[in-house]
């Protein structure tokens, strides 16, 4: 298994719950042939992804992490 842990410590416990919650549908949807497992710990958020090939792993972690970017892009907007 090929994997990535991403670890985003953001101002408020606030702020990562947002981010974690608007994750949630992607997650339910699922990425073929990944595995994702987020998490939170206050302020830290953790997106983990594992995959069974390198190609699946960068698919993975470029769509999620331009989900954040998203998220964090909106939530500086509004």
């Amino acid at each position: 298994m090929k994997s990535a842990r991403f670890v985003f410590n953001f101002d408020s416990e606030k702020e990562a719950k947002i981010i974690a919650e608007t994750l949630n549908p992607e997650i339910k949807h699922k990425i073929p042939k990944t595995d994702i497992k987020i998490s939170l710990e206050g302020s830290k958020f953790t997106l983990e992804i594992s995959t069974k090939d390198i190609s699946s792993l960068r698919a993975a972690c470029n769509s999620y992490l331009r989900w954040i970017n998203t998220a964090l892009k909106v939530k500086k907007t509004v």
